[in-house]
């Protein structure tokens, strides 16, 4: 089968497969019942005010990456398209021009029969080009997704550090958010997450729900543990203060055993680049003078034979 009809092929199976995708994701229930806020440019547009276990699976993996916008799922869909299409017309140029011909007739000549070795990657590199393009879109959200998750577990000790120390001194859960966000910058992942866990318990969401649903907006582990133990405070009426120290001290432990581990796994990553890239430099430098003076001994013999 030629690249031209498996092009298409694939191009209308993405499209079949992501409108269905599309179609079951209109079973969420009304989004953005939070409206926007024209005052603040963080809250601008669709506020995440929506329960994530009621989106379909492709809205609901693009609101894990950030793409929160109502239409995030038909722009992703043409943004695929238009990728497939670009890599089919790439993989097709190659193979209907001649290049791809060219290029093994070029590798064929290398002395020694080495390029015979590079021939499997040439003649895969239309079906190569052409998945790249196919799947630019898919790794870009991956991409984001993995940032976000970065970015957020980052922030999340010195978030948590602050709010168990304005707890402690008085202040209640509620206002030590208000206190926190407006002395740090807001554009943060978390703290724009925390801002609409905010904005939910002014809509009437209650603080077990607002709290799960800001798991399921995040799927974090460590935001996940975090609040699990703020929800069961809350059902025991136990301290928020003494739950948020124990959950920093906890998680500070945590990265510092990862760390830990880490460091433990360098010694082993090193041993390749050292082996491979350090090691015959290191021979050469040492015993490239005894082998140059065993040679020109070596020849003066021979010679004066």
């Amino acid at each position: 089968m030629s690249v031209f009809w498996i092009g298409m092929i694939w191009t209308v199976g993405l499209v079949v497969f992501y409108q269905v995708a599309l179609r079951l994701s209109s079973r969420q229930r009304a989004v953005d019942r939070l409206t926007t806020s024209p005052d603040d440019p963080y809250l601008a547009g669709p506020l995440q005010g929506t329960d994530f276990r009621t989106l379909g699976f492709l809205n609901r993996w693009l609101a894990l990456a950030g793409y929160r916008n109502s239409f995030a799922g038909s722009i992703f869909i043409g943004w695929t398209f238009v990728a497939t299409l670009a890599g089919w017309i790439v993989a097709y140029g190659l193979t209907s021009t001649g290049l791809l011909d060219e290029m093994q007739k070029g590798v064929q000549k290398t002395p020694g029969g080495l390029g015979n070795a590079f021939l499997p990657i040439i003649v895969l590199s239309p079906w190569l080009t052409f998945l790249l393009f196919a799947t630019a879109p898919i790794v870009v959200v991956r991409g984001r997704r993995r940032r976000r998750v970065e970015q957020i577990e980052q922030d999340l000790p010195m978030t948590l550090e602050l709010l168990a120390t304005l707890g402690q001194a008085g202040l209640a859960f509620d206002s030590s958010i208000d206190k926190l966000l407006d002395s740090q910058n807001r554009s943060t992942v978390l703290n724009l997450e925390l801002r609409t866990f905010q904005l939910e318990l002014l809509a009437g969401v209650s603080r077990v729900q607002a709290f799960r649903r800001l798991a399921d907006r995040v799927r974090v582990s460590t935001i996940s543990m975090f609040v699990s133990a703020l929800v069961q405070a809350e059902q025991l009426g136990t301290g928020l203060a003494l739950v948020l120290r124990q959950q920093a001290d906890d998680l500070r432990n945590r990265r510092r055993e990862r760390a830990l581990l880490l460091s433990q796994a360098l010694p082993v990553k090193l041993v390749f680049p050292l082996v491979i890239c350090f090691l015959p430099g290191i021979f050469v430098g040492t015993l490239g003078p005894a082998f140059h003076q065993f040679f020109e001994m070596a020849d003066s013999m021979l010679s004066g034979r």
